[in-house]
């Protein structure tokens, strides 16, 4: 008896026999990826099988690594992933839009079986829509079918209680298409096999990058009577889907750049349409009858057919050339990524805690390894002291809120540990107590930071502002234009009160302005926002701090645009130069030249104005006393005064042209002046 084994079923049992290879290795970053380094045994002809989430594998296949310790690697597979809408274009059809009419239009052509109540009609598919309703039918769907008989049925598809596709292979189609949809949604294990043909066992490594939760770190800070303590523990998730089982796992301060490259996916590359020049059709010719037979002329036309059929086959090699496919890019080959660390003894302070991580630095990043194997269950988190050691620091005041009368208890800290400190909350302790909480950025070694934990309310602050009026500390001028450089002083004055009877010690924080210095005070340190005065407070006593700055601008103006009294105010300032109050005065009497001609012109305007009135009047009455008997007296009268008028006109005309040219002198001899002006 012969009995039948189905291959799918050989290749799944081929599949649960494929060797695993358990994680031996965990590299955790800050920046959502980590590294995993697999191994294990691999016996002849044997395949390995790593698993992963569909989501995984554009990493995986970017980093994927495959270490052998003897024989040799034949290749790669794994479970491949066409886009789903490239594999629904190869069905007929597309469920989607229109509903069931839509997609049965779509079949036109494809037998069909309906059943309705007890009775089965069979046909060929013609047509299918949906009908929109009205007041007297609501909406329908119709399927147009043609019967075996011959004859045009419409069934309405909401009457049909089943309907089948007669045609095996098109029901086929249905279920692929419907498997297609479900395996798009999957978030099952996408697997990578490891495969070899040779003849004999061997240690495999397989080592790879994949989208991980980054680790956070805690500290822990404890004030008491010697230098403080700092603990620091590490926040490590699992969430592989698989048992993490003694592990050697490290922690790494630092963000590499990483991205995501589409490698899963199969990518299809549109290609241009490359088509022969179709060759037009022969047409009919009619040959003339020829006048003369002439002799020895012979040559010329193989010549010209030669030359058609070289262009010919130049035209032929240029449709090839064009129709060529391109030569694929070589494939690069994937990159080695190890991380071998090597370990290094960390002393450790005697504690109930124990920190077993050892630090190094890893290029520019920083690297915490965990000395004894880890072991973390899958979908667990764990926490992991990774320091304990004293550290440099010291307890004191902040002032940064200026919206507050109260600075912040806080501490400075100076990162003597040898090892970078990765960014994380602090909960402070003090003589056994709980004291408050600050968040620290990465602190390199050597490095200091300050963090404030709790507002102090037994010190109040208090500010109150004062200013001086600006003065001018330097006059330039270049061509026409005056320089101004000014100087405003402004004072902060801070009031701090301490009323616990215990000194402190204050770091007072001081906006640094754009534009601004110092004049007086000496700052500690200087940040990017901020100046930083150190104070020491006596216990119960109030004190003052004086912070004196000043800001130096300078204002540009064009001398034309100055009068002579406002040049004054420049003339009289002890920052200009002699030579610049030379120019300037020259400058401020031409302008005063100008001045009092403007003002004979204006005087001279004003009376022509008046006397071309006058001569209004007396001419309106001339015209009057001419119609009026016994007047020739009067009217002689009037016309003396006219004429003397006329003569006081003429004269202030010469006067108003004279004025006119004098000031065109004056103006161009100013011009000049401003012009060179130079200090």
């Amino acid at each position: 008896m012969n009995f039948y084994i189905p291959v799918s079923l050989i290749l799944t049992a081929a599949n649960m026999l494929a060797a695993d290879l358990p994680v031996k290795q965990v590299v955790l970053y800050k920046h959502g990826v980590g590294f995993f380094e697999r191994s294990g045994k691999l016996a002849a002809g044997e395949s390995a099988r790593l698993d992963f989430n569909a989501a995984e594998m554009n990493d995986v296949l970017k980093s994927l690594t495959i270490g052998s310790s003897g024989g040799k690697i034949t290749g790669l597979r794994y479970d491949s992933q066409d886009p789903l809408g490239r594999k629904l274009a190869e069905f007929p059809f597309q469920i989607g839009a229109g509903g069931m009419p839509g997609m049965l239009d779509q079949l036109k052509g494809a037998r069909i079986e309906l059943k309705l109540g007890t009775e089965t009609v069979a046909g060929v598919i013609v047509s299918a829509r949906t009908f929109a309703g009205t007041d007297k039918q609501p909406e329908h769907d119709q399927l147009n079918l043609m019967l075996d008989s011959g004859e045009f049925r419409t069934v309405d598809l909401g009457a049909a209680t089943g309907l089948r596709f007669p045609d095996a292979k098109l029901q086929q189609q249905f279920k692929d298409y419907l498997a297609a949809l479900v395996a798009a949604r999957s978030k099952e294990k996408r697997s990578v096999y490891i495969d070899s043909s040779d003849a004999k066992d061997r240690d495999v490594t397989a080592s790879y990058m994949i989208p991980a939760p980054v680790w956070k770190s805690s500290y822990r800070l404890i004030f008491g009577d010697k230098a403080p303590m700092l603990e620091g523990w590490a926040i490590v998730d699992n969430t592989t889907g698989e048992d993490w089982t003694k592990v050697q796992l490290s922690l790494v301060s630092g963000r590499p750049i990483s991205f995501v490259s589409q490698l899963y996916a199969p990518k299809y590359v549109d290609r241009p349409s490359a088509e022969l020049a179709d060759d037009p059709a022969a047409q009919a010719v009619v040959h003339s009858g020829a006048f003369e037979e002439l002799r020895g002329a012979g040559g010329g036309g193989g010549a010209a057919v030669g030359s058609a059929v070289g262009s010919g086959n130049r035209n032929m090699a240029m449709a090839h050339a064009r129709m060529a496919p391109a030569q694929p890019a070589p494939s690069a080959a994937v990159g080695s990524l190890r991380a071998d660390i090597a370990m290094e003894q960390a002393s450790v302070v005697p504690s109930s805690i124990e920190a077993t991580a050892v630090g190094r630095e890893l290029g520019d990043l920083f690297e915490y390894r965990i000395a004894q194997p880890v072991t973390i269950r899958k979908n667990e988190s764990a926490m992991l002291p990774f320091l304990q050691q004293t550290i440099e620091g010291r307890k004191l005041l902040i002032y940064s809120d200026h919206g507050s009368q109260h600075p912040t208890n806080a501490a400075e800290l100076t990162n003597s540990s040898g090892k970078t400190l990765d960014g994380g909350p602090i909960t402070v302790y003090d003589a056994g107590a709980y004291a408050g909480e600050a968040l620290m950025e990465t602190l390199k070694a050597s490095d200091k930071r300050l963090i404030s934990y709790a507002v102090d309310l037994g010190t109040r602050i208090t500010e109150a502002f004062g200013s001086k009026a600006a003065i001018v500390r330097e006059i330039h001028a270049n061509r026409g234009i005056l320089t101004a450089k000014y100087a405003a002083e402004e004072t902060r004055t801070y009031t701090v009160r301490n009323v616990d009877q215990k000194a402190k010690t204050l770091i007072l924080e001081h906006p640094l302005r754009p534009g601004y210095t110092l004049l007086s005070q000496k700052p500690k340190e200087k940040t990017a926002t901020n100046y930083r005065f150190e104070l020491a407070l006596a216990a119960g006593a109030t004190q003052e701090f004086v912070v004196n700055e000043e800001r130096v601008y300078q204002e540009d103006i064009a001398v034309t645009n100055l009068g002579p009294d406002f040049l004054v105010n420049y003339l009289q300032n002890r920052a200009l130069t002699a030579a610049g109050r030379q120019q300037l005065q020259r400058i401020a009497d031409q302008k005063r030249q100008i001045a009092e001609n403007d003002r004979a012109l204006q005087d001279a305007s004003a009376q022509m104005s008046g006397l071309t009135a006058d001569e209004d009047r007396v001419r309106r009455n001339i015209q009057s006393l001419n119609n009026v008997a016994g007047q020739q007296q009067q009217v002689q009268t009037y016309a003396r005064q006219l004429d003397a008028q006329e003569q006081q006109l003429a004269a202030l005309r010469d006067k108003q042209a004279e004025l006119q040219k004098k000031k065109s002198a004056l103006q161009a001899a100013l011009d000049q002046l401003v012009e060179a002006l130079t200090f």
